[in-house]
């Protein structure tokens, strides 16, 4: 999955339960900011996997699908080599 792609879904998912940003921040009693599940949504930030866990639930989606990004398995390979 690229990051776009999670962008998408991850926006998909909040519109379709027609939930703000703000809300699902809320909802899933993780201890962040709207601004840093902005960041999460977009892509520039990876949660961990605590607050992965409780974001999920909320848009429906899988708590890895966070951890999914072919940029992160790149950097992975890098820092094993």
């Amino acid at each position: 999955m690229t990051k776009e792609q999670l962008r998408d879904t991850l926006i998909r998912a909040r519109e379709a339960k027609q939930l703000t940003q703000e809300q699902v921040v809320s909802m899933s009693g993780a201890n962040i900011t709207r601004q840093y599940y902005s960041m999460i949504e977009n892509g520039d930030r990876r949660p961990s996997v605590d607050v992965a866990k409780k974001i999920a639930p909320v848009l429906g989606v899988s708590w890895t699908i966070f951890f999914e990004i072919e940029s992160n398995k790149k950097l992975r390979k890098t820092s094993s080599s």
